[in-house]
């Protein structure tokens, strides 16, 4: 199986993960346990860590939960031009996400990502494997509905588009968030973005979530949906889910 047609493939059934990523350590204990555990991923050639939109989102999210420990992680893939390796980022993020449910049963998670990380995150919420997608051996099934509760809020930014991505690799599938994810995701695009928006033409625009004001926007929803702030009611994404 190629590269490209392994991150197709990955990518596809983001919320299965590798058999026996379950392995934790069992000395963790409740005291260890943030109130908040953000899993983030980075967009392309950011270096390591959560990126400029990360930080600046996860500085925010910080400022509107006083009182609540947070803990963030990195997702940790390449990030590089070879969308094959974004499969690496689904399977990580994936297992982050299984491992902090069984360890920290009480720990609210609040996934988010950019361009590329926004890929990733939106993945691991997937429902099902697409027909005509084989699953690769090493996964296991769908992320358990006891999983799904633990997740208090998922938030994209500049998520490739189904056109934008189909130029990337053809026959790819779509980027969709699973619907028992969908109802607390922020899905954000500024419509100049020519990565997210069908119409953008602003190759600039892509690098503006984290100077805009949309990090702080999704921080706002995140912080409600972890029950601290205003009503989440009216917010909306700003493009429909799948691009």
């Amino acid at each position: 199986m190629n590269r490209i047609h392994r991150w197709l493939v990955v990518a596809a059934v983001a919320p299965f993960v590798a058999a026996g990523s379950l392995a934790v350590a069992a000395q963790a204990s409740a005291e260890s346990c943030p109130d908040v555990q953000v899993v983030f991923a980075r967009g392309t050639f950011e270096p390591p860590g959560v990126g400029r939109v990360g930080e600046a989102f996860v500085d925010s999210l910080r400022a509107k939960i006083p009182g609540k420990s947070v803990d963030v992680y990195a997702v940790n893939y390449p990030a590089s031009l070879d969308f094959a390796t974004a499969a690496d980022g689904v399977v990580d993020a994936s297992n982050k996400v299984r491992d902090t449910a069984n360890v920290c049963p009480n720990t609210k998670m609040v996934l988010g990502g950019y361009s590329q990380g926004a890929a990733v995150a939106a993945y691991i919420t997937a429902d099902a494997v697409p027909a005509g997608f084989a699953l690769p051996p090493g996964l296991t099934g769908p992320m358990p509905a006891s999983v799904v509760d633990h997740v208090a809020t998922v938030a994209l930014f500049g998520k490739p588009s189904s056109g934008f991505l189909q130029m990337i690799y053809t026959g790819a599938p779509p980027i969709k968030v699973g619907a028992q994810y969908a109802p607390k995701t922020l899905d954000l695009c500024i419509p100049e973005d020519p990565v997210c928006s069908p119409t953008g033409g602003d190759n600039g625009a892509h690098n503006q979530y984290a100077d805009n004001g949309m990090t702080d926007q999704a921080a706002a929803y995140a912080a409600a949906h972890l029950g601290v702030g205003a009503s989440t009611a009216g917010v909306q994404a700003t493009h429909p889910q799948g691009g």
